[in-house]
């Protein structure tokens, strides 16, 4: 698989607590350089990441992050607020313990909620596969789907797992049409990459591809043939 084309599914990502204005930066200055789908980054961060990358990178931003158990109306203030600043995609948590209490119609109204704030602006759904089981894995499959979300999305990065093939498959069977995927957490390698995409994951949250590439120019001097 055409590294450049992993590259474009990436959402190149930095949500550490202890991240700088210079590493954001560094971070934004790869991504167009690489030609990322977009980078992730803390919403403080928004406004000056898209001022200083202007229409050349597309800024996406975390919502209810990484607990997802703010109530919905900070959801959708700080969803209205990344977007003025500038976020062009939004990865929102869903409140995981709701889900878990059988209150799916909660879960469906806070997502929708976050698309209306949305417009016409991406908007991934974080189910945090690792703390769910299958039913409930299933079960947020439909509700993101009747909720008109673009994309769901396997994992914070920040709980005890990240994505899985596995659940990348089941995911496939039970979204909508339209429903995209994104896999992230603990993709660590090219081969990763290319596992995700082939089970048709059309994102993946990850720093590391990048670094990959990075460390394989220096090594040879800008071959990026894999």
């Amino acid at each position: 698989m055409d590294i450049n084309y992993i590259l474009s599914k990436c959402d190149h990502t930095l949500l550490s607590v202890s991240a700088t204005w210079q590493e954001i930066k560094s971070i934004c200055d790869d991504g167009m350089k690489y030609k990322t789908a977009s980078v992730c980054i803390p919403p403080s961060f928004v406004k000056r990441a898209k001022e200083y990358t202007g229409d050349k990178l597309q800024i996406c931003t975390v919502i209810g992050f990484p607990n997802g158990y703010n109530t919905t109306a900070t959801k959708v203030f700080e969803t209205i607020d990344a977007i003025k600043n500038g976020a062009d995609e939004i990865d929102m948590v869903i409140n995981i313990g709701e889900l878990k209490a059988g209150n799916n119609d909660y879960v469906l109204n806070e997502i929708k909620a976050l698309k209306e704030a949305c417009g016409d602006k991406i908007l991934k759904v974080i189910i945090e596969t690792c703390l769910l089981s299958e039913e409930e894995k299933v079960t947020m499959c439909r509700l993101v789907s009747e909720a008109g979300a673009d994309f769901i999305k396997t994992s914070t990065g920040f709980s005890k797992a990240g994505a899985t093939r596995e659940d990348i498959k089941l995911f496939s069977a039970n979204i909508a049409e339209g429903v995209r995927m994104k896999a992230a957490g603990g993709i660590s390698s090219i081969k990763d990459a290319e596992d995700f995409i082939n089970l048709g994951a059309e994102r993946l949250g990850t720093s590391r591809i990048v670094k990959i590439v990075k460390s394989n120019e220096e090594a040879t001097n800008g071959d990026t043939t894999y």
